[in-house]
């Protein structure tokens, strides 16, 4: 297995239309990073040129420490995991593992282990004579991943290999992905526009925006510590609560005759008496009587929705609202006023101008 480093890696089109802009992070040997966003941010198209099927406008990419801007993809040494499959439909399970290996030439026996071991890491043995038209899409998307693994690359590259599976296979296969990583001990670029898909199994995760990279970092400090408006307002489901909001010495104004209590005492971080964007997890936001060091105020239910477990409410603060997660027995109906409070550790400040973090 090899790292894979891109320094200030950028993509332009036609020489006008900016992709990727300056992307520079590293993925130490041995680690799955998730490159997340929304469509159109640039995440397939940054996996696209480490895998050499795109282009490298500006920058430098290295597999191993060794410099591939100039490299076709088959020199890489990398495998590439499609979202749809890319199965030969007239070859069999076991003839679409083995095909990149004969292509190499590699001998018939060495074919034969790597193929058996992949069937059985990946538990498809009984499935090897059958075609891919035979397969359910969970089974497709492991004869896939089973024909990048018999290649024992240094990288392992999958764009949004679950994004054609139902909900429950996606969980599984998720699960299985992540097994994979942990016995294969594989370098692995795994690209996808689901957060809680990137949050499952990201060592560390890059949150890209259009073209831009917003944050790269663990799952825990990206949700906990979120360096922008926008990784706060894209990782987490539902994501934190974005108020704007003035402090002052007793109070939080939210706007619309809306306002908080202060704990006494309390000392911001932040500056004071301007607007600010206060964020809260909804997790986050306690329903029933405060705590005398917690910031507190009242609001209408303006929306109830249930979920088995726990129960989302949808609070009006003034001409804001303030999801909150919440007991699902709770007995709450819309139009109920509820006494609110976070913990001032929990807020959350940004600058409302820039969208960074204070």
């Amino acid at each position: 297995m090899a790292a894979v480093d891109l320094r200030a890696v950028s993509k332009t089109y036609d020489g006008r239309q900016l992709a990727v802009r300056e992307v520079s992070l590293s993925v130490p040997d041995g680690e799955l990073a998730v490159f997340v966003g929304p469509s159109g941010c640039g995440k397939s198209t940054l996996l696209r040129m480490v895998a050499g099927l795109e282009s490298i406008s500006q920058g430098e990419i290295a597999i191993g420490g060794v410099r591939v801007n100039d490299l076709p993809a088959r020199e890489r040494d990398i495998a590439m995991v499609f979202q749809d499959y890319a199965l030969y439909p007239h070859k069999s399970v076991r003839e679409n593992m083995a095909f990149g290996l004969r292509l190499r030439r590699t001998p018939e026996a060495e074919i034969r282990r790597r193929v058996g071991e992949a069937a059985e890491l990946l538990q498809i043995g009984p499935l090897l004579d059958r075609k891919p038209a035979a397969l359910s899409g969970g089974q497709r998307q492991r004869v896939a991943i089973g024909r990048a693994i018999v290649r024992q690359p240094k990288v392992f590259l999958f764009d949004e290999p679950l994004s054609n599976l139902d909900a429950q296979l996606r969980t599984d296969m998720r699960a299985e992905i992540k097994r994979l990583h942990q016995r294969l001990g594989a370098t692995i670029i795994y690209v996808t526009h689901d957060q809680v898909e990137a949050m499952t199994l990201a060592s560390r995760i890059a949150v890209l925006n259009a073209g831009q990279l917003q944050q790269y970092d663990t799952p825990a400090r990206l949700y906990r510590q979120p360096h922008n408006l926008f990784v706060a307002g894209f990782m987490g489901s539902p994501p934190m609560n974005r108020l704007t909001a003035n402090l002052t010495p007793q109070s939080i104004e939210w706007g619309g005759g809306a306002s908080c209590q202060r704990p006494t005492g309390w000392a911001a971080p932040w500056p004071e008496q301007i607007p600010l964007v206060l964020g809260v997890r909804p997790e986050h936001v306690m329903v029933g009587p405060a705590a005398n060091d917690a910031l507190a105020g009242q609001a209408p239910v303006v929306l109830v929705e249930p979920l088995g477990a726990e129960t989302l409410l949808t609070l009006q603060v003034g001409q804001q609202t303030l999801v909150c997660r919440a007991s699902s027995e709770l007995s709450v109906a819309m139009g109920d006023t509820l006494t609110f409070s976070v913990h001032p550790r929990h807020v959350h400040a940004f600058n409302p101008d820039t969208g960074a973090s204070w």
